[in-house]
């Protein structure tokens, strides 16, 4: 499973609380992989220059067509404004047909230190379960 690893910036980490965004996005077939693969790439290079930026890191399950990202901002603003911006903005916009299903997760952390996999895995699971 294909994973790049955690990207910090600890010169933005001024030890205020912080937000964590993790995501789940899985698309239709495999066919879409190395597209969405692509387009995940172009997304993760405009994160690693947003303003607010604490940290990221992205996992592709490529056997079960399942991307994961998780990432540490200043606040919420700064994950919006992000979101917003192109490239993210059209990109997700035309990933939108490709996609299965998509599942995001928001919680306030004290500190901007890598979060593991399995923390991200069992914040998306149970957020699955009551969706």
């Amino acid at each position: 499973m294909p994973a790049l690893p955690w990207t910090g910036f600890p010169d933005a980490d001024d030890g205020s609380k912080v937000v964590v965004m993790a995501s789940r996005l899985e698309v239709r077939s495999f066919k879409d992989v190395p597209g969405f693969f692509r387009a995940s790439m172009t997304v993760l290079r405009q994160a690693k220059e947003s303003d607010g930026i604490r940290g990221v890191a992205l996992k592709a399950d490529l056997a079960r067509r399942t991307f994961w990202t998780v990432s540490v901002w200043r606040d919420r603003d700064a994950v919006h404004a992000y979101a917003a911006a192109e490239p993210h903005r059209s990109t997700m916009r035309r990933k939108r047909a490709v996609m299965r299903d998509s599942t995001f997760v928001f919680w306030d952390a004290e500190t901007a230190d890598p979060v593991p996999w399995d923390e991200v895995e069992r914040r998306i699971t149970a957020q699955r379960a009551t969706a």
